[in-house]
């Protein structure tokens, strides 16, 4: 079948169909998150690890956490932040806390945090306890 054949028989509207779905599919595709759904009920013992530094509600070595899923890194008023990070302007969406937790210094070279998180479930688990702390 000739490409005049075969716009003929699918049709301009076809066309436009096919286009629209793959460009739907390779968008997801690229913006699907890599990390496993989290449980927020462990991703709160979990976070117990973190505590050695922050809190929920408190600067401490490391900034307060509440509100954290959703801001912009290095806004908490008062808190001294490192200049990689205040300036990095990323903001802490589950994929970018995914790989702030991997590897903070291969997100943000300069930055003070240098713990790691290298399970993907305890990660998943919590940025999803996190994401409940607004």
């Amino acid at each position: 079948m000739s490409s005049i054949n075969f716009f003929s028989y699918v049709g301009v509207t076809g066309i436009a169909v096919a286009v629209i779905v793959m460009a739907s599919a390779s968008v997801y595709a690229v913006s699907a998150p890599d990390a496993p759904p989290g449980d927020p009920v462990h991703g709160k013992t979990v976070y117990q690890a973190c505590m050695g530094c922050h809190s929920i509600d408190e600067d401490d070595v490391g900034p307060r956490h509440r509100g954290v899923v959703g801001r912009t890194a290095g806004t908490v008023p008062g808190y001294a932040y490192s200049p990689a990070l205040k300036g990095s302007h990323i903001v802490w969406d589950q994929a970018n806390l995914d790989r702030w937790l991997t590897n903070p210094q291969a997100l943000v070279p300069g930055a003070k945090m240098f713990f790691a998180m290298p399970n993907s479930k305890d990660r998943a688990d919590v940025i999803a306890y996190l994401a409940e702390q607004r």
